[in-house]
């Protein structure tokens, strides 16, 4: 029997511009996307994941766009609305979550025979204990989680097609990661969800687009191929944004408006090699080659460059493509930029992050100002590295009371605990969102930039007072290591002022 149909169901959720919420079909959601501002989620993973799912939905629909001219009278004409009707009445039986002959991205001939088999739904919630993310707080009981309404598992499946993580044995063979599973996937909003969709609409080749399906336009893969390990390659954007990472059958109990269990295994590796993300910015490794961004624990502003266009062509597409349809309408360029995703260790999934930046206005203008980005950056790490230093001697000089030189690990261990650092970059992170607002196509770059080196120059001032204040008073010991660790920061402090005072005549002629 075929329950809940996604195409006509409340299950993506929705903030409306006036600021109302709620839940809509795909259909809706669609062709009122000018009415949304934003599709919202307690979870960033579900968030971009719907997103990706519904750029899948588009491509088909409206055929492409196929070349840049294509998108520019789609970001003109907005999304028409026929095309997208005709589109999911065609494939309305492809999209029941409950089906016995196609469940939406699912595999329909997979079913446990064993009882103790069938998992409990956190199985696919990273949010929720499942086996890969255990969450403080979290008191849901994993094996015996109870149902949960089906349009909450519906977002989960996406998210866990695209966010599953490899490791460990399956009831077919050893699972793999999801082909873009650990990467920071970057997102542009537009002024409401309309534009947000057209900006990362990226024109996909017509010849490849022809036969680049997503997964409800596929036949269902063979139990015997998944049972064996298949792997294939990519068939384009589209096929890559509904990757089927694991083989999930959802248990029908009921009318179809809860789910409580699921059969779960390892699904389609993906096998190929070099193929870009649009959503993914990449750099160059010198052993590896072009890798995608992740997240670190060192927050991605302070590596906020490596998201912007030049020609080296490693940013996201989607902010290209944002940056171009942008130069004919100024007045809908994104406003900011989301990046969304997972940072995981050996399988396990160590936390899941969404960060948002004001994009540039600069980004509409003929420079490229990912260098000038780089440039401030940098400053704001020789800076730090003033910093480290002074630190270090501090430390060795405490750990070893002038009597022995103190492993280096030691020396490591105590710095990594002083609060000075974390606090360096804590602050100087929210003078950089100040900054990028700052970067409209009127503004001069040395402007800018003596903004930039002021502040620097006033955190590094006042994270090292603040040290110098915790210590002053100590014993002779941190009194006299003190006066002998600042000298790093000291000389840094004047060649801030140098290069200010340079600037700064500049700054009161314009």
């Amino acid at each position: 029997m075929s329950q809940f149909n996604l195409i006509d169901e409340k299950w993506i959720p929705v903030r409306f511009s006036d600021g109302s919420r709620d839940e809509l079909g795909i259909r809706d959601t669609l062709l009122r996307s000018k009415e949304i501002a934003a599709i919202e989620d307690p979870s960033p993973l579900v968030v971009v994941a719907l997103h990706r799912f519904l750029l899948a939905l588009l491509y088909r629909a409206l055929e492409g766009p196929t070349d840049i001219e294509q998108a520019k009278a789609l970001f003109r004409d907005g999304l028409p609305s026929e095309k997208i009707t005709a589109y999911l009445e065609k494939w309305q039986d492809r999209f029941w979550l409950f089906d016995e002959g196609y469940p939406f991205y699912q595999v329909s001939a997979y079913e446990p025979q064993e009882k103790k088999e069938w998992k409990s739904w956190p199985a696919i919630a990273a949010e929720h204990n499942a086996n890969n993310a255990k969450v403080l707080f979290d008191h849901i009981e994993i094996a015996a989680a109870g149902p949960t309404p089906s349009r909450m598992a519906a977002r989960w499946l996406v998210a866990c097609q695209t966010f599953a993580l490899g490791g460990g044995n399956s009831d077919f063979v050893y699972t793999k990661t999801a082909p873009s599973a650990t990467a920071a996937m970057v997102l542009p909003l537009g002024i409401h969800l309309h534009d947000t969709l057209l900006v990362s609409l990226v024109p996909e080749n017509k010849e490849v687009l022809a036969d680049d399906r997503p997964i409800w336009e596929q036949e269902p893969v063979p139990l015997a191929s998944l049972k064996n390990g298949i792997a294939r390659p990519a068939m384009g954007v589209v096929d890559l944004y509904t990757w089927l990472a694991r083989s999930i059958t959802f248990h029908l109990d009921g009318n179809g408006e809860t789910l409580s269990e699921l059969a779960f295994a390892s699904g389609v590796e993906c096998s190929s090699e070099g193929y870009i993300d649009p959503m993914l910015g990449y750099r160059i490794d010198d052993k590896w080659g072009r890798l995608p961004i992740q997240f670190r624990h060192r927050g991605l502003w302070r590596d906020f460059d490596s998201l912007l266009p030049d020609d080296s062509h490693l940013a996201p597409k989607v902010i290209e493509h944002a940056s171009v349809l942008s130069r004919s309408n100024r007045d809908r360029i994104p406003r900011s930029v989301l990046v969304l995703g997972q940072a995981n260790n050996k399988a396990k999934i160590e936390y899941w992050r969404m960060e948002r930046f004001a994009l540039p206005e600069a980004l509409t203008g003929d420079r490229f100002i990912r260098t000038e980005i780089r440039q401030l950056l940098k400053e704001a790490e020789d800076a730090q590295k003033s910093l480290w230093l002074a630190c270090r001697s501090y430390a060795r000089d405490i750990l070893s009371r002038g009597e022995r030189e103190p492993d280096k690990k030691d020396i490591k261990a105590f710095v990594e605990q002083m609060p000075v650092n974390s606090w360096y970059w804590s602050t100087l992170e929210s003078r950089f969102h100040d900054i990028l607002r700052e970067y409209t196509l009127e503004r001069d770059f040395e402007d800018i930039r003596c903004q930039w080196l002021e502040s620097v120059r006033g955190t590094l001032k006042k994270a090292w007072g603040q040290h110098r204040a915790s210590v002053s008073m100590g014993d002779a010991w941190a009194i006299r290591a003190l006066v002998k660790a600042e000298g790093p920061v000291l000389r840094k402090l004047k060649e801030l002022n140098d290069e200010i005072a340079k600037l700064e005549p500049r700054k009161e002629v314009l």
